[in-house]
Order: C-alpha cells, then structure tokens, then sequence
C-alpha cells in the first residue's frame, strides 16, 4: 500500500502467521479500519517450515520403512533405494503448494489492509516500521510467532548449524545429521531422516521423550524409538566443535569420551516468543524477567487490563496450529469490538507426535494431574497383543487413561502406538463432552479395530474405580457398630 509518514487504524496486527491471519478475519467481521503487519515472508510457520513439510518427509520416510519390513507378510523384495534428491524435490514442491495457498489468501486481502515491515513500540498503542512509517492502532494483536533456539556457542558452526527451516529447502539428503533435542521436532526429524538412509543421532537431555509426561508412557516411548535409531534421551555431550565442513560431537557414554563426526547439527532445542524485538516495555504493561506480558488471558487474548491482545505461538500457549488459530480468532474479535471483550472458549487439550509409533496427549496430562493434587486412578492397555495392531504388524506402544474414581469422568490420557492421531481424537471429543468411563464404554466399538484398545483401559479404569469404591465401602458389622 502507499504510506505517508503515519497511518492509523481501530485494530493493527502484527504478524500475519496463522493467529494473525485468524486475528484478521474475525475482526473484519466488526470493522473495516485494519492493518495487518508482516516483515518476513507470507506463509504461516505450518505451511512453509512446520507441519506440512514435515509431514511430506516423513510420508518418503515411512514409506521406505514399510518397504524394509514387507517380508513379515510373507512378501518378497529387493533392496529400498532412497533417491534423495526426488525426496526432496517432492517435499519442496508440495511445501511450495500449501505455501501459495497461505500467500493467496493474505495477498487477496485489500491492499489498504497490509503493511510490509517489521514494528516495534515507541509508545502505548504507537508503533515504528523499520522504514521510520509511524504506525498508530487504538488496539493492537500481536501475533508474531516464534523461532528456534541454541545454546550460543554453536554459532561457530556457521553453515554446518541448521534448523527444521533448513532442513525443508535441501536439495538432497546429507550423509550424516547429529539431531539435538529431544522435543516434538527433534523426534519427528530424527526418526523420519533415519529412514532415509541418513546416519544420525537424537542427543537429548532429561530422559525426557517429547512433551509426555507419564513414566510408563516415556519408558515405553523411548524403548520404542531407541530400538530403531541411536536414541540418546539424555546424552552427556561433553564438547561440539567444527572441524573442517563436519560437526564433531564428544559425549560421555558409559565412563569413556566418544567422539562422533556428522555433516550437520540440526538444533530442535526450543523455540522463543517472537516478543524481544518489540520493545515492550514502551506499550505500556507489565514485563516480567523474560520480557513477557504479564496477566494475558487465554481465554480473552488480553493482556491484563491494556488495549493489546496476545495470540499464537508468541503467547505462553501450546504451539500449535488449531491453538493459534483459536486464539487468533479470539483476539481479533475482542480486539474488534473493544472495550467489549469476552471469554470464549478453548477446545480441550490435544497433541500429536507424528513420530512412528506415533504420540499423543489429550485432556488433562499425568503431570497437570498430579501436580493437581486431585485423585484419579489409570487404565491401560499395552499394544502388544491387541488384536488390529497385531494383523498390521502395528503392536508396539501402551495407553493410560485417567479418571476420577468420584464422578467416574474421562480426564485425559497419553499415549504411544498405532493410529494414536485418530485415537487422540476420539479421546478428546469425549473430554470437550465431560463424558464417564461409563458412557464411553456405552459407545459402539467395531471389531476388530485398534479402538477396541480404548476401550480395554478404559474397562481397567473401570476395574480400578469399583475396587477402589469397594476399598472405601465399610463393612456390615463396622455400619451396625456406627
């Protein structure tokens, strides 16, 4: 758009990622006056470096595994050979697709509506472009995502450091990745590049697998993924170094120093709010230590009482799309209508690990209830010897499910094991409905399918609520005594 020295709006946006271009939508509905904010590509985190990118690489990665392993059917085959650059050049092409939907979609807005730069405050409600445009909102959304993090002395990598972002533009395969971190990243990357052919090692710390927190899932987690890659869930990484174009990695492994040389190191040890950059502390709210706003509310996308409102994966929020999507939604509304703002609601929690077997979290997790302080008691099933996934050669991994041993309602689960995408679903549907074990077991289950595992731990939970009534029930004598 053409711009003057200062330009004004009822709702400005900065970022026009996934919450941002929700934040636009809804607030559109409510009024015309709106300046959207993007200084970097148009394209949302999932489309162009996240979750459909990753998704292709891994589709080439399981594709290849199940070629490997096709003779436990009783089917012959050849060696699986891995043309690298087809993969990729796949993986770029239908990245560049789901990227040039985003991109249409923001470039169909008005142009009056979009302003390309990067913003910083100067004043409450008062923004600068980097190009001196004085940008002024009576009510400002941020939503300016995230991005990766590392410790700072592996910057003397140079070229031989890269990110999930790096990964998705390789015009072949590598020989050789040492990936750090062991978070949702990390797990999916590792696994799916090892399938390729490409020699790696997953460095983690903590013993942690992912975002899971309940031991019996984590040690079955890791028992899963170590006994098919070099999984390291916590490493004791003594040194990383660059020596010529390899990445050398000391670490520590049973009392005795090994060192390992690999192509690249691919950093999945985190990712930080885009907010560092804003100059916050000149909008007018409450920072705490780390330079984020205090009293924003997940529900309203406020920030305390202020005219800002926060959304997506620069919010303390789960990263996640359908989350940002949420929030945005949430924020452009309230942002719109302002100072009218209301709460709305958030769907029940629900994460996905596309590792294989795959990952999930719905509901309320082992460690949220724990730290709670509430009862509940746990059914599980171990996949082993269920029916469906033992015919599709699919039996590893173990669910636990959790519920209160009062009211009998769902809470939430984890778990590892096959079609845990579709189970998580079914799982948190009956979350968002506050349904009882009861009532899901009540539920028509189909045979044979892998579902009919929920329904075995949810008949455990059942099991472990009745024994634990009958523990608490006095007998007849202690009642006629009373």
């Amino acid at each position: 758009m053409n711009r003057t020295g200062q330009l004004q709006a009822d709702v400005v946006i900065i970022g026009a990622g996934s919450a941002g271009m929700s934040a636009y939508k809804a607030a559109r509905r409510f009024t015309d006056s709106i300046l959207v904010i993007e200084g970097a590509a148009y394209g949302t985190t999932c489309a162009r470096v996240g979750c459909m990118p990753s998704k292709l690489l891994i589709a080439a990665a399981d594709a290849a595994h199940h070629a490997r392993h096709v003779g436990r059917f009783g089917i012959a085959t050849g060696p699986v050979r891995i043309d690298g650059q087809a993969v990729m050049a796949r993986v770029r092409a239908e990245r560049d697709r789901f990227v040039g939907f985003v991109v249409e979609d923001v470039e169909n807005w008005p142009e009056a509506h979009r302003l390309r730069g990067n913003a910083r405050f100067v004043a409450p409600g008062a923004l600068l472009l980097d190009d001196g445009t004085r940008v002024l909102g009576k009510r400002i959304v941020i939503a300016t995502g995230s991005r990766a993090v590392w410790p700072q002395s592996w910057n003397a990598l140079g070229d031989r450091l890269i990110v999930n972002d790096d990964v998705f533009d390789w015009q072949d395969l590598p020989q050789s990745v040492a990936v750090f971190g062991n978070g949702v990243i990390g797990l999916e990357l590792a696994q799916a590049l090892h399938r390729l052919g490409v020699r790696i090692k997953l460095f983690g710390r903590g013993g942690k697998v992912g975002p899971l927190t309940d031991p019996a899932i984590i040690d079955a987690a890791r028992a899963a993924y170590s006994g098919e890659y070099r999984f390291a869930s916590d490493a004791e990484v003594m040194s990383v170094v660059r020596e010529g174009d390899c990445v050398a990695v000391t670490e520590r492994i049973n009392g005795r120093e090994v060192c390992e040389r690999f192509d690249y190191l691919l950093a999945a040890t985190g990712r930080r709010p885009n907010l560092d950059r804003l100059d916050l502390d000149k909008a007018g709210i409450a920072l705490d230590a780390r330079g984020t706003p205090i009293g924003w509310d997940r529900f309203t996308a406020r920030i305390a009482d202020s005219n800002l409102f926060l959304a997506g994966d620069a919010a303390p929020d789960a990263p996640l799309l359908h989350e940002a999507s949420d929030a945005g939604r949430i924020a452009g509304e309230n942002a719109a209508r302002f100072p009218f703002v209301a709460p709305r609601h958030r769907r029940a929690a629900l994460g996905v690990v596309f590792a294989d077997p795959q990952l999930a979290m719905v509901g309320a997790s082992h460690a949220q209830l724990l730290k709670g302080g509430d009862a509940f008691v746990t059914g599980t099933v171990d996949f082993t010897g269920q029916g469906r996934a033992r015919v599709g050669g699919r039996n590893i991994g173990r669910l636990n499910i959790y519920a209160d041993p009062e009211t009998g309602r769902f809470l939430g689960a984890e778990m590892i094991g096959p079609a845990a995408e579709h189970l998580a679903h079914l799982l948190a549907w009956a979350v968002e409905a506050e349904r009882t074990v009861q009532q899901m077991l009540d539920s028509p289950f189909y045979h044979p399918v892998i579902e009919e595992g929920v329904r075995t731990a949810l008949r455990a939970a059942r099991d472990a609520m009745s024994a634990q009534s009958l523990a608490h029930t006095p007998c007849l004598d202690c009642r006629t005594a009373a």
